[in-house]
């Protein structure tokens, strides 16, 4: 597998930001390009990536795609299938969303996530947008939530039956689905679980951790790899079956430094394993 993560830049262009995450022991990397103006700079961070060895493992298309004001749903749709043309141009192992929410809230919970009629819009919704494109070198991937479909491997084999399309892939992202005290202590079974069921179809997977709080009801907080109680053991045992280009991309950190202590974790338990980064 290959352990990636984000660098922070003060003047970033192609060579730094390859530099800089090779500095970092960093082999892959989230989609360096963002709005329509860097658009012209992607075949420059895609050479400098190739140079480096540096796999960019997904291009993030982060919007609200079964928002129910059709305004915003029809541009997300939009932005997703100009991500995954991007995802497809770049050789990215993925191109990757959530699958929206029926809330105001793009990313939120509502009674209505949950229903038959919320699955097939998401179905018909990533047909929609993988047969815009028919990627070859990529697929469309959906991060998994705690409050929508897919929220656990269960569902995401349903949506891949469902859906039928060779260009629909998994991304695996334990900790937001780790949503009950039951499933906290019992995540490395919820790990080898979705690999069992999905592992094929993995693409990219993110890392992060997760704590239980003593307090009611209950609170489940995002920390750092190495605060938490993921079970990281598991989590890379299961992800060093699959092809050795696989990313475990480390995310959500805010500086050079918590990336470096979570790298340097996540490196600790691979060593023991004897696995390669």
């Amino acid at each position: 597998m290959r352990l990636g993560g984000q660098v922070f830049l003060e003047d970033k262009n192609p060579d730094s930001w390859a530099e800089a995450l090779v500095l970092a022991g960093f082999r892959a990397t989230t989609c360096p390009v963002n709005g329509q103006d860097e658009l012209a700079d992607a075949d420059r961070y895609m050479a400098a990536a190739r140079k480096h060895d540096i796999v960019i493992a997904e291009v993030g298309a982060w919007s609200n795609p079964i928002s129910p004001n059709e305004e915003a749903r029809s541009k997300a749709v939009a932005y997703c299938i100009e991500r995954l043309e991007l995802a497809e141009r770049l050789s990215a192992q993925c191109c990757v969303n959530i699958a929206g929410s029926r809330s105001e809230q793009w990313d939120g919970p509502h009674p209505d996530n949950f229903s038959t009629d919320t699955f097939e819009l998401i179905v018909d919704t990533v047909r929609t947008i993988i047969d815009a494109v028919k990627p070859e070198r990529t697929v469309f991937a959906l991060e998994m939530m705690p409050w929508v479909f897919p929220d656990s491997a269960d569902s995401y084999l349903a949506l891949i039956k469902a859906i039928d399309r060779k260009g629909f892939g998994v991304h695996f992202d334990p900790v937001n689905i780790v949503s009950s005290p039951r499933v906290y202590y019992r995540n490395g079974e919820m790990i080898r679980d979705f690999f069992a069921k999905l592992g094929p179809y993995i693409r990219n997977c993110h890392a992060k951790d997760i704590l239980l709080r003593g307090q009611l009801t209950v609170h489940l907080d995002e920390v750092i790899p190495g605060l938490g109680a993921l079970d990281y053991r598991t989590f890379l045992t299961e992800l060093n079956k699959l092809h050795p280009d696989t990313a475990l991309i480390i995310e959500h950190l805010s500086t050079n430094e918590d990336y470096t202590q979570a790298a340097s974790y996540i490196r600790g338990v691979a060593a023991e394993l004897d696995i390669t980064l």
